[in-house]
């Protein structure tokens, strides 16, 4: 149990920043907003501070106020109002430089941003040629430069939450940068960093093995390399291998690795169950909650190494939230 205290991997503290029209403020162009139930009430229950951020109207912009888009280049994209021809790019680039500087003493897990918006979209925002026709091809001038500014933090938009994969994906690494952020607050030390790269390494190998490979060489020099170093260099590490997709491929190896841990106490009934269940999901037929379940009855009833125990990749998050339910 120290372990999972230094840990943080019961309730780690997760702050959160998000467009404000999602919980619901009218802050939008038309005085409207755009509510997301899931971000508020589903998510929200777990979020324990969220950090609001409206770039149009914290950059001294009026509600309502005529409606804006990018146009130019898609890597570098004027914000203008189409119908006044006025250019806001100065006045929001300005504001958003001093924005980040905030940001950074907010200690965020994530961001949730606003689909399509100039502004505050994130992917394959319109951006329109001299001819009026648009490409999606762009990001909103805050969330560009936010991205650019924090490039390993995990981001998402609203919309894409509704694409089961990349909402597991999403959540499991806000909770994956909590304990990290936990970490270096209680534990700062290359001892810590062994303990938490052992709780994590199998999240790893079902993201990305080759994350998971480097990782464990890094993290055998630990004692050896400046601290500064070493922690920076395995955040990186962490963050761009969790935010690779698992595949029922790589799962399937994760949860045989496991039951490798079992193969002494299990009678042959037992085995062939779980072998076949592990093939089920495979196949697509059953979601990963079934073989996780099941596994994890076993886990319980049999002596096996603690770090096993300790493995974020058992609960990446509360069960509550039923993502395992879906891929």
């Amino acid at each position: 149990m120290a372990k999972e205290s230094r840990l943080c991997q019961t309730s780690p503290t997760i702050r959160l920043g998000v467009s404000r029209c999602l919980l619901g403020e009218r802050v939008r162009y038309d005085g409207g907003h755009k509510h997301d139930p899931y971000v508020t009430e589903v998510l929200g229950q777990y979020v324990d501070t969220w950090v609001p951020v409206c770039p149009e109207v914290e950059c001294g912009l009026p509600i309502p106020r005529e409606s804006m888009r990018l146009v130019g280049d898609p890597a570098a994209p004027r914000l203008v109002m189409p119908r006044s021809g006025t250019d806001q790019t100065e006045r929001m680039l300005a504001w958003t430089s001093e924005k980040l500087d905030d940001l950074v003493t907010q200690e965020l897990n994530g961001f949730i941003f606003k689909k399509d918006s100039p502004s505050s979209g994130a992917y394959r925002v319109r951006v329109y040629d001299h001819n009026g026709v648009p490409k999606r091809e762009g990001s909103g001038l805050f969330a560009g430069a936010f991205m650019q500014r924090f490039p390993h933090l995990p981001v998402e938009e609203e919309g894409r939450l509704h694409d089961l994969p990349l909402r597991e994906n999403f959540i499991e690494r806000i909770f994956a940068h909590a304990r990290w952020t936990c970490l270096l607050k209680e534990d700062p030390t290359p001892g810590g960093l062994v303990t938490f790269h052992s709780a994590v390494k199998l999240a790893l190998m079902a993201h990305s093995p080759a994350h998971y490979q480097a990782l464990g060489r890094l993290v055998a020099k630990a004692g050896k390399l400046p601290w500064g170093e070493l922690a920076d260099a395995y955040y990186v590490g962490l963050m761009e291998g969790l935010s690779k997709l698992a595949t029922r491929g790589r799962h399937v190896n994760v949860l045989q690795h496991l039951m490798g841990y079992l193969k002494d106490d299990l009678s042959a009934e037992d085995k062939q169950e779980l072998l076949g269940v592990f093939n089920d999901y495979r196949q697509g037929l059953v979601p990963l909650i079934v073989p996780i379940t099941l596994l994890k009855h076993h886990l319980a009833r049999h002596d096996v190494p603690d770090w096993v125990h300790i493995q974020t990749y058992l609960n990446p998050y509360p069960k509550e939230l039923m993502l395992r339910n879906h891929v």
